[in-house]
């Protein structure tokens, strides 16, 4: 894993933001591509922590259809909130009405319940993800800078535009012209991840004050709409996570009370936007609260570690309960990517982080260099 100088990082942070707020746009499409991007690559991390030189569009239809999907909730006065300037953003107007005719469900549900369907709706995401999204969103008056990625096709009204019929033939799995590869530019992966934590915040920030001044709201209560965790979350799975952690606080290990106890993210969501079963624990509100957006210290990372997954990053037999008994099986699918989630956070941490021991004064501990073999032997498989 070769580690980009920090000189570097900081020089492609600033091109970031200076992309977000120089992007010619009318909707919120230049925010959930680059969150997208951020997410895939930390979830295609090497177990070594290598981020991934490519992805592909469909990994990004995924996540941009994840990141979409709260947002086809309605909010205030019944409505669902615009994103588009002239009207609604395509992506969410295809998402609304997907939930809609099957009775408004979320994410992990639709997933579950509707694979067939579901899919369709994520070859439709891609659809207008090739179209439009990823040829435009590195254009800088009218010119591209080149800071991102590279495909292998240009915008709708140009030469370069896929067919819709080469994209069909490639979803269906059949010979296609079609390229679906994003090529990302020599240390653009790396810095993705090292930076997730910086930027998920400021681009949430940036991404609700655009829906803000479409839709005339004050920004507080609309960040907190829009990204706060899933209500599903919580429902399903706090009496199989019980029975799991024996009525005992992940953290401090003291007695639970089942109604009052907390579901914590483990990797904090404001880190990764993570709310599948791996990534869920049962905690005492004062240690969650405590806990807040810290990254957890080695001690909570090994027992989080031999809980979820077995030496070969199989989930565990004791995961596998947790999914049975709250009807999320389907999860287990995503327990891989929590885990390189996990490398691709702590095996890039530099030195002088503070690490989340618990809830006393001596709370913290200092991530050093030397620290990172030891996590890399909690964490690779």
């Amino acid at each position: 894993m070769t580690e980009p100088a920090a000189d570097d990082v900081v020089r492609f942070a600033e091109r970031v933001l200076f992309l977000l707020g120089r992007a010619a746009t009318t909707t919120t499409y230049k925010y959930a591509v680059l969150l997208g991007l951020v997410d895939v690559c930390i979830e295609q991390v090497a177990e070594d922590g290598a981020a991934p030189d490519v992805i592909t569009t469909r990994q990004l239809a995924e996540k941009v259809t994840w990141l979409y999907f709260r947002h086809a909730e309605r909010f205030a006065e019944g409505r669902v909130l615009r994103q588009n300037r002239r009207g609604q953003a395509r992506i969410l107007q295809e998402i609304v009405s997907y939930r809609e005719a099957r009775g408004m469900p979320g994410w992990h549900r639709a997933r579950r319940e509707d694979p067939e369907g579901f899919a369709r709706l994520v070859d439709e995401v891609e659809w207008y993800l090739i179209r439009n999204p990823l040829p435009r969103l590195q254009l800088v008056g009218g010119r591209s800078i080149d800071l991102l990625y590279r495909i292998g096709w240009g915008p709708e009204e140009t030469s370069e535009a896929p067919r819709r019929s080469d994209v069909r033939a490639y979803q269906r799995g059949e010979a296609s012209a079609f390229d679906n590869r994003i090529l990302l530019f020599p240390g653009v992966g790396e810095a993705l991840v090292r930076l997730a934590g910086i930027l998920r915040p400021v681009v949430e920030r940036q991404w609700a004050s655009m829906v803000a001044r479409i839709n005339d709201l004050p920004e507080a209560d609309l960040e907190r709409f829009l990204f706060a965790p899933a209500r599903e979350t919580a429902a399903a799975v706090r009496g199989p996570l019980w029975d799991l952690q024996e009525g005992r606080c992940f953290y401090c290990g003291g007695d639970l009370r089942r109604r009052t106890c907390q579901i914590d993210h483990f990797i904090p969501f404001a880190r990764h936007p993570d709310d599948g079963i791996a990534n869920l624990v049962l905690a005492h509100g004062r240690c969650n609260g405590a806990k807040r957006d810290f990254l957890a210290a080695r001690r909570h990372v090994e027992r989080w570690r031999m809980r979820t997954w077995d030496a070969g990053g199989r989930p565990t037999k004791a995961l596998a309960y947790v999914a049975r008994e709250a009807g999320r099986e389907l999860d287990l699918d995503l327990a891989p990517a929590t885990l390189a989630t996990a490398r691709a956070i702590y095996l890039h941490l530099p030195p002088g982080i503070h690490l989340w021991r618990g809830p006393s004064r001596d709370a913290f501990e200092v991530f050093e260099e030397d620290h990172r073999e030891a996590f890399a032997r909690v964490l690779v498989s």
